[in-house]
């Protein structure tokens, strides 16, 4: 079955673009078009998209509250941030509202088109530049602190997965590293998002990223 992709853009120009590239893909559909955020968010519920390509900066809701709604109404919709924003403000605004890909419009098509996968397969996708201004922010934010956080109370399986989570595998990656089902790793993930206080995986990345599983120093 083809992905079904809802395009978020008010430029026409830019919308028409994005639609004849997806729609040159052999497993992509575009379902439906949205000029705003109020629409994008009536669509996404309306059309069941698996992913959104959401623009940011857009006429009566912004793309960054709109990705923060679709999220709250329909959890398992991708969201992916197609922007002229190269701006660490907005990037992490988008992710913090449930983004799982961040791709600049400058960027070339085969980005947005992998980003767009990355996005429907439950792995993240970031362009180059903002993927190194998350890392300098986990940095920037890194402590000694760390015995009190809610991580310490996971179990040894539930450290390698979000590990693994971290490097930006998809749950059916993670399955075939360990050996162990798709459905077992998306039980694993579900605890750990709850163990952890979060309210999606972009944000269980981020936090595995800033509390040093992704280099092994947890």
């Amino acid at each position: 079955m083809p992905m079904r992709v809802l395009i978020a853009e008010d430029h026409a120009i830019v919308r028409e673009g994005v639609r004849l590239i997806l729609e040159s893909q052999p497993d992509m559909v575009v379902v439906g078009e949205a000029t705003n955020g109020h629409e994008a968010v009536e669509l996404a519920r309306a059309l069941h998209p698996d992913v959104v390509c959401m623009d940011i900066s857009m006429p009566d809701m912004d793309g960054i509250e709109a990705a923060r709604r679709i999220k709250q109404q329909r959890p398992e919709v991708a969201i992916v941030a197609l922007t002229v924003h190269d701006n660490e403000e907005y990037f992490f605004q988008m992710l913090r509202a449930g983004a799982s890909g961040y791709v600049l419009k400058g960027a070339a098509a085969a980005d947005l088109v992998a980003a767009l996968r990355s996005a429907a397969g439950g792995a993240v996708f970031l362009y180059p530049t903002l993927a190194k201004k998350l890392v300098d922010d986990y940095v920037s934010r890194w402590s000694a602190r760390r015995a009190d956080e809610p991580h310490h109370g996971l179990t040894p399986r539930e450290r390698e997965i979000l590990a693994l989570i971290a490097q930006g595998l998809s749950n059916r990656d993670v399955a075939v590293r360990l050996v162990i089902s798709t459905s077992t790793v998306q039980t694993h993930v579900a605890h750990l998002i709850e163990k952890l206080g979060l309210n999606h995986r972009a944000a269980l990345i981020q936090y595995a990223i800033r509390h040093g599983f992704l280099d092994g120093d947890d």
